[in-house]
């Protein structure tokens, strides 16, 4: 295990968070919880039946479930209470009592209604789940963070380049949510970016808003936006470092970043990473990756007010231990804004 994970289960254990696993009879996910629980990283919270949970947990001959606590919506005590609150919370779009209680039967909405309650830190979903699934009741009722009005995804990516980034550890955003943002919403995909890889990476973020030019030595309206939205950044984020636009060598080699930017406190030394579309974000993280042998880990969600993060539906049972540490890394950074 790398030792960037390492840190991240430690500082999950050190500062336990309450972490929801709606899809609780989804078998990686059961699993996951087993060795999360004992491993002592998080406090888990399982939605379902018991007795079907038990059952399972007992075939796949897992011992530590029993420290997690379950929660039925068909028989909690508390369902009542959070049909009533997500009738409030949607009220202006038309949604009726009767139509909440139909709702909150659904462990997805209900894990996030925990949350919101203040019963809950955080969610993961996504291995039965898709990410529409798992995103809508999430901005439905927990809601974007402050001055945030897009959800992104951001990549922590861990390579062999140990000259780059933080002896090789770099993040990496919007690889996950939004396809084309305008200036505003990139300049947002910036700031939290930069806040996920404080959060989970633990590093002090160095923002490199990539492009095909830098400063200028390209002329096009995709570069402008760029430009545009660097500076919308620097005024959500004063105190952040953060330069653009950038090309990637520019952004990375420190040789480089010195002839093309020379001045810069981005430029050759960045270890956040912002890609001007999700296209190249996508792209970008899967060529590092697959070509590079980097280990990618994600993407983790941003811009809600509490993490909620979303799986691969081919993720293993490593991938959902990681996600609970990182969650509750996101949890614990969420809670101290």
């Amino acid at each position: 295990m790398s030792n960037i994970i390492e840190q991240l289960i430690s500082r999950a254990r050190a500062n336990k968070q309450r972490i929801v696993l709606p899809e609780s009879l989804e078998e990686r996910t059961l699993t996951a919880a087993d060795k999360a629980l004992a491993d002592d990283i998080a406090e888990i919270i399982l939605i379902g039946n018991p007795d079907e949970i038990h059952a399972l947990a007992a075939r796949l001959g897992l011992s530590h479930i029993d420290k997690a606590t379950i929660i039925d919506p068909a028989t909690s005590e508390k369902t009542e209470e959070y049909a009533q609150l997500l009738a409030q919370l949607r009220a202006k779009k038309g949604m009726t009592i009767e139509q909440a209680r139909q709702k909150v039967l659904d462990p997805l909405y209900f894990g996030c209604l925990i949350i919101k309650s203040g019963d809950a830190d955080g969610q993961i979903s996504g291995a039965l789940s898709t990410t529409g699934d798992t995103l809508r009741p999430a901005l439905q009722i927990i809601k974007c963070a402050p001055g945030i009005t897009c959800v992104s995804g951001a990549m922590l990516l861990i390579t062999n380049a140990h000259e780059y980034g933080d002896d090789g550890v770099l993040v990496m955003g919007d690889v996950a949510v939004t396809p084309m943002p305008d200036a505003n919403q990139l300049a947002q995909i910036a700031v939290c970016t930069a806040q996920t890889a404080k959060a989970v990476a633990g590093i002090d973020p160095r923002v490199a808003m990539l492009s095909f030019s830098t400063k200028g030595s390209a002329s096009h309206e995709v570069v402008d936006k760029v430009v545009e939205a660097t500076a919308l950044a620097k005024e959500m984020a004063p105190d952040l470092l953060i330069d653009g636009e950038l090309q990637a060598d520019a952004a990375l080699v420190a040789s480089v970043g010195e002839k093309k930017c020379p001045g810069s406190p981005v430029a050759g030394r960045a270890n956040v990473l912002v890609a001007p579309c999700l296209e190249v974000g996508n792209i970008g993280y899967k060529l590092v990756q697959r070509l590079g042998g980097a280990e990618a880990i994600g993407p983790i969600l941003q811009g809600i007010a509490r993490p909620v993060n979303d799986l691969s539906r081919g993720c293993s049972v490593d991938d959902i231990y990681k996600m609970v540490a990182i969650t509750a890394c996101q949890a614990i950074a969420a809670k101290e804004q």
